[in-house]
C-alpha cells in the first residue's frame, strides 16, 4: 500500500506544481477565465461550449478551478448546455490522462517505484480500491486527475475506469452547471450553496467509506 501512497503523492505533488506556477505568476486567474468565458458569449455560445471542454480538459496539464469552470458554464449557456459542455471537458480530461499514463506509465512508475515487486504491489491495491478512489475523487482538487491517471499506469480495465470516471464526472458537472443557470451576480446564492454541499457530501462519503474499509 505505501508504493501506491507514494505514487499517488509525487504525482499529486506535480499538479500541484503547475497550480501553483500558475498562481503566483498570474498567467491565469478566475477572472481571466470568466472574463474570456463572457467574450466568447457575445461572439457566439459555441465558442463558450468549445472553451469550457478545453478548459477542462487542459486541467490534466495545467491545474484550473474545476468547480467554477463548471458553474460558469451554467451561467453563461443555461442548463443543459451548461451541463453538456461541463461533462464532456471533465469527461475529456479522465480519458486523455488514463490513455497517456496507459502508453507511457510504467516507464514513470519505475522511476517513481524502483522495486518491480513493490510497483505489482501498487497496481494489485489499485485493483482492490481504484474504483473507490475515482468515484470519490472529487473531494479534492487534483485527485481525480491523479486517480486517472493512476488508473492507466496500473492497467486498470478501461470499461471500469469508464464507468467509474463517467459516474464521477456528469453527475457532479450537471449539478455545478445546474446552480450556475440559476445564480447571477445579484443572487448567487445558488452557486456557493452548491460548492458547498458538493463537497460536503464527497467529505462525508470519504470518511463513512474509511470507517467501513
Amino acid at each position: 500500500m505505501k508504493a501506491l501512497l507514494k505514487i499517488t503523492l509525487v504525482l499529486s505533488l506535480a499538479f500541484a506544481s503547475t497550480f501553483l506556477i500558475i498562481r503566483l505568476s498570474g498567467v491565469l486567474t478566475e477572472d481571466d477565465i470568466k472574463t474570456w468565458l463572457e467574450a466568447a458569449t457575445t461572439i457566439n455560445p459555441w465558442y463558450v461550449g468549445l472553451a469550457v471542454v478545453s478548459l477542462l480538459a487542459v486541467d490534466l496539464f495545467i491545474a484550473v478551478p474545476t468547480l467554477t469552470i463548471c458553474i460558469l458554464s451554467g451561467y453563461l449557456l443555461g442548463f443543459p448546455w451548461g451541463g453538456l459542455s461541463a461533462s464532456i471537458g471533465l469527461l475529456s480530461a479522465g480519458l486523455i490522462g488514463y490513455w497517456l499514463s496507459r502508453a507511457f506509465g510504467e516507464s514513470i512508475l519505475q522511476i517513481i517505484v524502483r522495486s518491480e515487486e513493490k510497483r505489482e504491489d501498487a497496481k494489485a491495491h489499485f485493483v482492490q480500491y481504484g474504483l473507490s478512489m475515482i468515484l470519490l475523487s472529487r473531494s479534492s482538487p487534483i485527485f481525480p486527475e491523479v486517480c486517472a491517471c493512476v488508473a492507466g499506469m496500473t492497467g486498470m480495465k478501461f470499461s471500469k475506469f469508464y464507468l467509474a470516471w463517467t459516474l464521477n464526472s456528469i453527475p457532479y458537472a450537471l449539478i455545478a452547471a445546474y446552480s450556475g443557470s440559476i445564480s447571477d451576480f445579484e443572487n448567487p446564492k445558488p452557486a456557493i450553496y452548491t460548492m458547498i454541499g458538493l463537497y460536503l457530501v464527497i467529505w462525508l462519503a470519504w470518511f463513512i467509506y474509511r470507517k467501513r474499509n
